[in-house]
């Protein structure tokens, strides 16, 4: 009878011991959860105050890039640059270079407004630019380069009239 008091006596311990620390790992893991899910809110909630902080400063840095690439747009579309560079005395061959240096300076300016505008809209400029460029050689291929300048503008308006459109007009769109 003494074995079976002190089995019985065991078991009445391990069951006081699991009395006590069964309740005692259901708090520990509740508090765990409890804890792991308020920090991974926390830490959530931070991250979304940083992602607004950005976004504070770096919405109105991208619309400055894309207000640039505009003026860049509106500086080489045909009609502002010939009033812009044209000159009584110039012939047709120093207009193209003026035009086209003209092209390449304020181009020079706006290298580094692709960081914040989209991928489309920088293939868009830039391939405005180069059509633009494309447009006063071709101009410049059908004249002679010692007329006068007037007529090498003539040509460039003539030639995006029967294009149908200046070549930086589809950015607009």
């Amino acid at each position: 009878m003494s074995i079976l008091k002190h089995l019985n006596y065991k078991n009445m311990l391990l069951a006081d011991i699991l009395k006590i620390v069964l309740p005692a790992l259901l708090v520990f893991l509740a508090g765990y959860l409890a804890m792991a899910r308020l920090l991974r809110n926390d830490a959530d909630r931070r991250k979304g105050e940083i992602m607004l902080a950005n976004q504070r400063i770096s919405t109105p840095i991208r619309l400055q890039a894309y207000e640039r690439l505009v003026l860049f747009l509106e500086r080489i579309s045909p009609e502002s640059m010939i009033v812009r560079v044209n000159q009584p005395s110039m012939t047709a061959q120093n207009l193209q270079s003026a035009l086209l240096s003209t092209i390449r300076a304020e181009w020079e300016h706006n290298p580094s407004q692709q960081l914040y505008v989209s991928n489309e809209a920088w293939e868009l400029t830039h391939n405005a630019k180069g059509n633009m460029i494309k447009l006063i050689n071709i101009c410049a291929d059908r004249i002679d380069p010692e007329a006068p300048s007037i007529v090498f503008s003539q040509k460039i308006l003539e030639l995006m009239v029967d294009a149908g459109a200046a070549p930086n007009e589809h950015c607009y769109r």
